[in-house]
């Protein structure tokens, strides 16, 4: 395989298409998926091999952009739900509407943008990654996603995650570095390979959140004093770490809980 693919496990992504038939030029698509690249291939071939009605007969369609990272399909679908109708979201009430001399198609970015700014979004592990960079465009300077979501370029390949899968690290123990108390559970684990942290997901994710915050960003292992991403963690707590890059945030401060969803 290229080494530029992606290979990402327990994958749900919201994807953008792009029309590319000279008679339907220029319309989009919003559509959720856990596999991308079977996903562009049905809705090139119709609405009987499994595409959208919308996209059935309208083809050739490019996607030209993902965005995954999701904790699971019911948040990915809500996302979806509200990037198809940012005019019925209460969370997006703010936005102004499509312009008259704004293409669908930065109109589609624009809502994007803010999406990443507002709750419960704001707060989620995503990345935001181009698929194909011909349609590849800037976020403004003034609605940058946070620090914590990476933009990236290239392909991607999902992949279903093997149950049992999930690598518990070494040197483990049976009692949580944080509380003290035993294990019952599978225990959460570092990102580094040296460190022997050990401790209940609810310990250390309290431990990383900030004053009025319910639902962790980033914060610092309590046993090497690294600082990771909550969802980095998670992720290799599930067994799906792939090829995902470690990023870290700095200077987050909205605390915007995830909570409450459309």
């Amino acid at each position: 395989m290229d080494d530029n693919v992606h290979t990402i496990e327990q994958f749900y992504g919201v994807y953008l298409l792009y029309c590319l038939n000279p008679k339907y030029k220029g319309r989009t698509y919003i559509g959720y998926t856990v596999d991308p690249n079977r996903r562009i291939k049905q809705h090139n071939k119709g609405k009987k091999a499994g595409g959208a009605w919308r996209t059935s007969k309208r083809g050739p369609w490019t996607m030209v952009l993902i965005v995954h990272g999701f904790p699971n399909d019911i948040t990915a679908l809500r996302f979806e739900w509200a990037w198809q109708h940012p005019n019925r979201s209460r969370r997006l009430s703010h936005l102004p509407r499509k312009k008259a001399r704004e293409t669908v198609y930065d109109y589609a970015l624009r809502v994007l943008a803010e999406m990443f700014r507002v709750g419960p979004w704001l707060r989620l592990p995503l990345t935001i990654r181009w698929l194909n960079q011909e349609f590849a465009r800037d976020f403004p300077s003034d609605k940058l996603p946070p620090f914590h979501m990476p933009v990236c370029y290239g392909p991607v390949v999902s992949k279903k995650l093997k149950c049992g899968s999930g690598d518990h690290g070494p040197n483990q123990s049976s009692t949580c570095v944080v509380c003290s108390g035993d294990i019952d559970e599978k225990p959460l684990v570092c990102l580094s390979p040296d460190c022997d942290l050990v401790s209940h997901i609810v310990c250390l994710s309290k431990s990383f959140l900030e004053p009025g915050e319910y639902v962790p960003i980033e914060g610092r292992c309590p046993r090497c004093n690294e600082s990771y991403l909550w969802g980095d963690l998670i992720r290799k707590y599930r067994g799906c770490y792939g090829n995902t890059n470690i990023v870290i945030s700095k200077d987050i401060t909205d605390d915007i809980a995830m909570s409450d969803s459309d």
